[in-house]
């Protein structure tokens, strides 16, 4: 109650929100971890030296393949966003979203209604491609990708034929240069910070909470809790994760749950109840349209029932550390 009666004061004009494979899980794309319908436990079909060689982009360079491959069963379009990408869509509306920092690369935040400036796709994304020669780098479309992977071709460059990759970030890249750019302003000038479906366990994404100022209010929405400061650098007067149960806690808060049923409760607790789900009724109604499948409204409204959840990987790509590009 706290936290929504804050919201809806004149000083809460500057909303970040974190988000990462949770939000999407509800659509039918599972997270990487998840034991049996993750990413990781799916990839035995592929022959990989070990999983993560997938999305490694010296593996890639060699054997492009396999990750064309499984491409065509998590390419975008496939999936409707969900109540909690409708909802990041409602604080856009109502004026109050300055930027939503994913780790996603499934585009449902763009499909939801985010445009550009309001997004930080961290992690990169499907949307745009790029020859993968240095010399070269020539641009291409997302029909142009979708065109060829489900052709079952390679994507090469019609200029120089070198492999195109979509612009997602591989192990091995840098973060897009946005993410730096933006980041340290946007932190700065928050009155509030969402985070929702994400373990906050992949750097240099987890650091952004400890960024905004320290009396800013943080809420995770999340199945458990997750980005708490090591006790041991907490007594050293370094900790600067969440803190939800020490004596010392005063501005982070937690909902457990599904993340779905979260936003509602949010927005019930907002007065947006009935319009975040007029705005998810509406905007499924129109993809929906395009492909004949049932609307529904509520906590997993995104799901897809045609498809299998462990067919589908997460497309919440998890990057090492990557250091700032000049």
């Amino acid at each position: 109650q706290g936290v929504t009666n804050f919201i809806l004061t004149e000083k809460c004009k500057n909303i970040i929100c974190m988000v990462g494979a949770g939000i999407s899980t509800s659509a039918g794309i599972p997270d990487f971890r998840s034991p049996g319908t993750g990413l990781y436990a799916n990839l035995q079909q592929y022959s990989l030296p070990y999983p993560e060689a997938i999305f490694e982009i010296g593996y890639f360079k060699q054997n492009p393949e396999p990750f064309f491959t499984l491409a065509r069963e998590l390419y975008p379009g496939q999936f409707k966003p969900t109540v909690c990408h409708y909802f990041i869509r409602l604080l856009k509306d109502k004026g109050l979203l300055l930027r939503c920092y994913t780790q996603n690369i499934d585009t449902l935040e763009r499909v939801a209604g985010l445009d550009a400036e309001h997004l930080v796709e961290a992690h990169g994304t499907f949307y745009t491609s790029h020859c993968i020669s240095s010399t070269c780098r020539m641009s291409y479309s997302l029909e142009w990708m979708k065109e060829k992977i489900f052709a079952s071709l390679t994507p090469r460059c019609e200029k120089c034929q070198s492999v195109v990759k979509p612009d997602i970030v591989f192990f091995g890249e840098n973060l897009p240069p946005r993410f730096f750019s933006l980041m340290q302003s946007d932190f700065q000038n928050a009155d509030m910070l969402i985070i929702m479906g994400t373990s906050l366990q992949v750097q240099p994404f987890a650091s952004l909470v400890s960024r905004v100022p320290t009396n800013t209010p943080r809420l995770l929405i999340n199945k458990e809790k997750t980005g708490e400061s090591d006790p041991f650098m907490s007594l050293m007067g370094l900790g600067c994760g969440m803190d939800f149960d020490s004596e010392k806690a005063y501005r982070d808060v937690a909902w457990l749950g599904d993340c779905d049923e979260g936003c509602l409760a949010l927005a019930e607790l907002l007065g947006w109840k009935k319009e975040l789900e007029e705005l998810v009724k509406k905007e499924h109604a129109v993809i929906e349209a395009q492909s004949g499948q049932t609307v529904g409204v509520g906590a997993g409204a995104g799901q897809q029932p045609a498809k299998k959840q462990e067919q589908n990987p997460s497309l919440e790509k998890e990057k090492p550390a990557a250091k700032k590009e000049e």
